[in-house]
C-alpha cells in the first residue's frame, strides 16, 4: 500500500473505532431516557442523569458524523483526483465550501435555545455545504443504485444528525418534537446499519492504486476481466557450445524456453 491507499483507510478506521461505538452508546442512553420518562416509578435503577448524558453524547455524535463525512469528501476530491489542475475559481470555491460548512456547524453548536432562526440558518448552511461538496468530481455516488449507495446513506444520516441537534430545545417543550426526534433517529439508526454494510462492500470493491489500471479494464456488468499477458519470455534463448575434439569456435544454438 502506498500513501494514497493509507489515506483512504482513515475514514473507515475512524468510523469503526469511534463513530459506531458512539452510536451504540447514544442508542442505549436514548432507550433508558425514554423508559425513565414513560415509567418513572418502575425504572428507579436508571440514573436521573441519563437524559443529560444522552444529550452530551448525541452532540458528540453529530459532530463526529458530519466530520467523518467531510473527511471522506475531502479524500475523494483532493486525493483521488488531480484537483489542483482545475481552474483557480473551482479550486477556491471548493475550499471555501469546506471552510463555510465547518464554520456553519461550529456556529450551530454555539447557538442558544432562544435563537431558533439562527439554528435553522446554520443547520441549512451545513446541510447545503454537504450536498454541494458531495456533487463534486471524484466523489463516488453510485447514483444508478442510490438505494444501496454508501454516499447517499452518509449524506442523509449526516443531515438527520444536524436536524436532531437543531431541534434539541424544542424537544423539551413539545411532545410532537420528541416524536419527530424519535422518528428521525430511528431512521438514522437504520441508515447506520446500511452504512456498515455498504462501507464493507465498497472496501472490497476499491482496488489498491497499483491494481486500479488493470482492474478498470474489466467489464463490471458481465464480471469479466481481460486475460493477463504472460510475464515469461516468448523468444528463444541463445546458448553457446564448443567442441574440444575439433577445436571449432563456439556456435550459437537456439533453445526454446519452456
Amino acid at each position: 500500500m502506498n500513501a494514497k491507499d493509507l489515506l483512504g483507510l482513515i475514514h473507515p478506521a475512524i468510523a469503526i473505532a469511534f463513530v459506531f461505538p458512539l452510536v451504540g452508546i447514544v442508542v442505549n442512553m436514548a432507550w433508558q431516557t425514554r423508559q425513565r420518562r414513560l415509567h418513572p416509578s418502575q425504572n428507579k435503577k436508571i440514573p436521573p442523569v441519563v437524559g443529560r448524558e444522552h444529550l452530551k453524547y448525541g452532540r458528540w455524535l453529530t459532530g463526529a458524523v458530519v466530520g467523518i463525512t467531510l473527511l471522506a469528501l475531502a479524500y475523494s476530491i483532493f486525493i483521488k483526483t488531480p484537483f489542483f489542475e482545475n481552474p483557480p475559481f473551482q479550486i477556491g470555491f471548493v475550499i471555501a465550501m469546506f471552510v463555510l460548512t465547518i464554520a456553519a456547524l461550529v456556529l450551530l453548536y454555539r447557538t442558544r435555545p432562544n435563537q431558533p432562526l439562527w439554528r435553522a440558518v446554520f443547520a441549512t448552511l451545513t446541510s447545503t455545504g454537504l450536498v454541494v461538496l458531495g456533487s463534486q468530481e471524484g466523489v463516488f455516488r453510485r447514483t444508478n443504485e442510490w438505494y444501496v449507495s454508501h454516499y447517499y446513506f452518509g449524506i442523509v444520516v449526516s443531515i438527520l444528525m444536524v436536524v436532531s441537534l437543531t431541534i434539541v430545545p424544542e424537544i423539551y417543550k413539545h411532545k410532537r418534537w420528541r416524536v419527530t426526534h424519535i422518528i428521525l433517529n430511528t431512521l438514522a439508526v437504520l441508515l447506520f446499519v446500511g452504512q456498515a454494510m455498504t462501507g464493507a462492500r465498497d472496501l472490497l470493491e476499491i482496488p489498491l492504486s497499483w491494481q486500479a489500471p488493470y482492474l478498470y479494464q474489466c467489464d463490471w456488468q458481465n464480471q469479466v476481466c481481460p486475460e493477463p499477458q504472460s510475464s515469461r519470455p516468448s523468444e528463444t534463448e541463445a546458448t553457446a557450445t564448443f567442441s574440444p575434439r575439433t577445436g571449432s569456435t563456439p556456435t550459437l544454438r537456439s533453445t526454446p524456453v519452456l
